[in-house]
């Protein structure tokens, strides 16, 4: 393609992920940016599912049932010409490694806190992943139209409890049942908004500024005369915003409004257009940026994903690219098994529906059907694999036996067990020391337990029995160390046949590293 082309591409898109802790509003807040985008119609609804009530993005049952995301989606839409890829990530905090690595396909993050509760404790986990993965972050400030902090303690708490300036962009208007709109403070103009019915969106409209009549004639004296001495001393005391100091994740700006009734969101996605950056900044190991215009076709694994749609049962490798162009039946080098690859096969999804993708470019999201090909962490170039910083990998703190209830349904059992692990949510383990050979199953919250069980049952009509077992820390070694260990040790291998100690207790890890100061214990296998 044409350099002057695919850099004109490059700059059309956006790539964000929305982090928040669980019930902060970021499914709403989802929901209302594909609304605005024109992706759908009606707020948690598929276009030819009108009667579909759940988030486009939440597509398991378990999800849908209890209202939650438990796995990230990627959904693609265009707004004002450009193109938005948006990650939307698990809220769930026993989710969080799923998140952590989806967080590594992102170019900028959007951090939703609820008015009334402010920075929580899933908020911290998942600002500090983005912090260290260099992503400039905006605030979305969400729920307004309920009872809420101060306005100016909110702002506090997010620089003292993550560190980093908190600059408004825009103000309330009134808060909870009188939150009314939101004011500009770069166009001095003031959005008004009425309540929406049904999830469908209505314009605000606007008002000259914040000494217009408009207010004193409509609105409560208290609540006017309070808005004007706010952004009297916003504008004198607060340190203005600075683009570059948002790109280097010196601030981050600030937005308020309430997804559910469509306040401030149009607002929000207006100006994220204007500070996201295009994804033309992807840091190397070295310390340099991949130049996603000059340098050929590359891509890495984020997430795999089985039985998205039971109407095709298959297995996806989602990808984000990072520079050159893909093209449909493009003939990559797999960085891992060192061998070309034909990626024929390839989609765009919103939820569960899927187009197929002829071309997609630098920050495009898109899903490839893996045959077992694809592991999460993979590298595909059509030239030398770029050094791209490592996903993270996190060992698992609960662990049980997993085994089925009906020997009739081991196969299913075992081509579950297979599916699912790629997908990196649970750590498989087969025991060398412990049990009866039950496949050992590591997670990082219970729920995650819940999640297999049910999708072993749901997908592969497989009923199971979990044995919870007592260990709490896991530590990788290398095979030249087995020989050193000690016989009562509880020794296992996880799913790429790589050797791991089981440890009841930190305790135990260092009472253990003390005593064989020989034997090194890694905290992920990557290091073994």
């Amino acid at each position: 393609m044409n350099p002057a082309l695919l850099r004109k591409e490059v700059q059309r898109r956006r790539t964000f992920a929305i982090i928040a802790h669980p019930d902060a509003g970021k499914t709403t807040l989802t929901e209302k940016l594909l609304l605005y985008g024109g992706a759908i119609q009606l707020a948690g609804m598929v276009k030819a599912k009108k009667d579909r009530k759940t988030a486009t993005s939440d597509w398991m049952a378990m999800e849908k049932e209890r209202g939650i995301s438990i796995s990230s989606a990627a959904l693609q839409f265009e707004y004002k010409d450009h193109v938005l890829n948006l990650l939307d990530t698990p809220g769930h905090e026993d989710f969080s490694e799923d998140t952590y690595r989806t967080l590594m396909a992102a170019d900028t993050g959007v951090m939703v806190l609820d008015a009334g509760k402010g920075v929580e404790a899933q908020t911290i986990k998942l600002f500090k992943v983005c912090r260290d993965r260099g992503i400039p972050i905006l605030t979305f400030i969400n729920k307004m139209d309920r009872p809420t902090k101060d306005m100016f303690v909110l702002l506090d708490e997010i620089e003292k409890v993550l560190g980093i300036n908190a600059i408004p962009l825009v103000w309330p208007l009134g808060t909870g049942p009188d939150f009314k709109g939101v004011y500009s403070l770069a166009e001095k103009t003031l959005y008004l908004f009425d309540k929406t019915p049904s999830g469908s969106k209505k314009p605000s409209f606007k008002i000259s500024g914040a000494m217009d009549k408009t207010l004193d004639e409509n609105y409560d004296a208290d609540i006017v005369q309070r808005f004007r001495e706010d952004i009297e001393l916003i504008e004198e005391g607060l340190t203005g915003f600075k683009k570059q100091e948002f790109l280097n994740g010196q601030c981050s700006p600030v937005f308020f409004g309430s997804a559910v009734n469509n306040f401030g969101i149009e607002l929000f996605l207006n100006e994220f257009l204007d500070l996201a950056p295009a994804p033309d900044h992807l840091p190397l190991l070295d310390g340099n940026l991949l130049d996603p215009v000059e340098s050929p076709f590359s891509a890495f694994v984020f997430k795999v994903q089985a039985n998205m749609n039971r109407m095709h049962r298959d297995r996806i490798a989602f990808i984000r690219v990072t520079s050159g162009v893909f093209e449909r039946g493009i003939q990559a080098i797999h960085n891992r098994l060192d061998k070309p690859v034909k990626l024929a096969s390839s989609f765009a999804f919103f939820g569960q529906d899927r187009n197929t993708v002829d071309i997609a470019y630098p920050g495009d999201i898109i899903g490839v059907i893996n045959p077992g090909t694809f592991q999460i962490g993979d590298i595909l170039s059509e030239g030398k694999a770029p050094d791209l910083r490592p996903l993270p990998v996190f060992a698992p703190e609960i662990f049980a036996t997993l085994s089925c209830k009906d020997t009739q349904s081991l196969k299913g059992f075992k081509k579950g067990l297979e599916q699912l692990a790629e997908e990196g949510i649970l750590h498989l383990f087969q025991s060398k020391t412990i049990g009866s050979g039950s496949p050992i199953v590591g997670a990082m919250g219970r729920m995650q337990f819940e999640v297999f069980q049910r999708r072993l049952t749901d997908e592969y009509k497989v009923e199971t029995n979990l044995n919870p077992l007592p260990y709490q820390v896991s530590r990788w070694v290398t095979d030249s160390d087995i020989a050193k260990l000690p016989s009562n040790v509880n020794l296992a291998t996880d799913k790429n046949g790589i050797s791991a100690l089981l440890f009841e207790t930190e305790w135990d890890m260092n009472y253990f590293s003390k005593n064989h100061p020989d034997i090194r214990l890694k905290e992920h296998p990557s290091q073994v």
